[in-house]
């Protein structure tokens, strides 16, 4: 039984001519995703909505003369034929005219993010951490496997290879992605400080990108006590982590060359230290030589037998302005104390007696009234000059 046999390019030739006579030139709307420009000028995307997507191709000639930017995310309608390329097998949109539809679902998420986090002051200025001159240990958060990390590795060991480079290997895409790297940027904060970090991937599509556009990345970033560089491997486009990182670099290689100076800008910022602590000895030394100048120059130094006699007329002055100070208050003292004296002796009981008075005493105390004596009780009586005793007879109140 002989079975025909076909070849690939048999077979791939009718499908091309199948598909090319039943599809007539149509419009189509989706969504663009992984954009890429040529350097011929020709553009490739992805068509896309919820359940499919469809590559689309726009030659040069009629890009050319497009006045809609094309980027990843936009929702467009399109006007084109399907062609099939035999050589791949693949299919695609050959576009002859491109309109805008709005914004894709994407897109939309990313712009409502931006504002919302704009408004809440994530992007201003004054919250950005400055970066060390000198890092001397780095942080990188990327795939372990990508070629971002190996670029990473390659420019530090080119420019400083005494720098440490410390890797932290996460997701960078897909389910899960955004997770792991707030897990990364919270265990570097709290377990392994370094000087910097350097969160960051090569380039992709918007879909690819996304998980820089999470807003848990955001926050995270954002709250961290380590300065970040987001280093997102795309030139044209921005993510979210670049604006609420500390520095945005268009990729993770060039976020090495910025942080960590060339060997001409170690040299410059050692020569500048050197010539300023320089000026600073020489400025200091000026100073003093001018201080001793003038100490040499004073009058103090040039005569100092003048300031010391000064110094003995001002000690004279004083002395003598003490003894004198001492001699008024001695002499008010003294007065004081006469007047004191002349009160004492008015008040002396004894005194009292030169004027032919006498004074009582009973068991050797002053007896003042007859109600303390009684009859035979033994009395002595003190006169002005001498005393003697005597009984008591009979006593009488007067």
């Amino acid at each position: 039984m002989d079975v025909r046999v076909f070849s690939v390019s048999e077979i791939t030739r009718q499908i091309k001519l199948l598909l090319e006579d039943s599809f007539p030139a149509l419009w189509v709307e989706g969504e663009i995703s992984n954009f890429m420009p040529h350097h011929s000028g020709h553009m490739y995307f992805t068509l896309k909505d919820a359940d499919a997507q469809i590559s689309c191709v726009m030659w040069r000639s009629r890009a050319s003369t497009l006045n809609l930017e094309i980027k990843d995310g936009l929702k467009i309608r399109v006007y084109g034929t399907l062609r099939l390329y035999e050589k791949s097998g693949r299919y695609q949109l050959d576009l002859l005219r491109v309109e805008s539809a709005g914004l894709g679902e994407l897109q939309l998420q990313f712009e409502r993010l931006k504002e919302q986090l704009h408004d809440e002051g994530l992007f201003d200025p004054s919250q950005k951490k400055p970066l060390p001159k000198f890092p001397l240990k780095i942080g990188v958060i990327t795939s372990p496997t990508g070629a971002a990390l190996q670029d990473v590795l390659s420019v530090a060991s080119r420019i400083s290879p005494s720098t440490k480079i410390v890797l932290f290997g996460v997701k960078v895409q897909g389910a899960g992605a955004a997770k792991e790297i707030v897990r990364a940027i919270n265990i570097f904060n709290a377990h392994y400080p370094v000087d910097l970090l350097i969160v960051g991937r090569g380039g992709g599509s918007l879909e690819d990108l996304w998980p820089f556009n999470e807003e848990i990345v955001a926050r995270a970033i954002f709250n961290s006590q380590i300065p970040i560089v987001s280093a997102v491997g795309h030139e044209i486009d921005f993510t979210i982590a670049d604006f609420v990182s500390d520095l945005r670099a268009p990729t993770p290689s060039a976020a090495v060359e910025i942080v960590l100076p060339n060997d001409y800008e170690t040299r410059e910022w050692l020569f500048e230290i050197h010539q300023r602590q320089q000026n600073r000895i020489k400025d200091h030394v000026a100073r003093l030589r001018s201080e001793i100048i003038n100490i040499q120059n004073s009058y103090s130094f040039r005569r100092p037998k003048d300031i010391l006699q000064r110094y003995i007329l001002h000690i004279e002055e004083i002395t003598q302005r003490i003894f004198l100070a001492i001699k008024n208050k001695t002499a008010k003292e003294r007065v004081i104390i006469e007047n004191l004296k002349n009160q004492l002796q008015s008040l002396n009981p004894y005194n009292v007696l030169n004027r032919g008075y006498s004074m009582v005493f009973k068991d050797e105390k002053l007896v003042s009234s007859v109600d303390v004596i009684e009859i035979d009780d033994k009395l002595s009586v003190k006169l002005k000059d001498g005393k003697f005793n005597s009984q008591v007879l009979s006593k009488k109140h007067e």
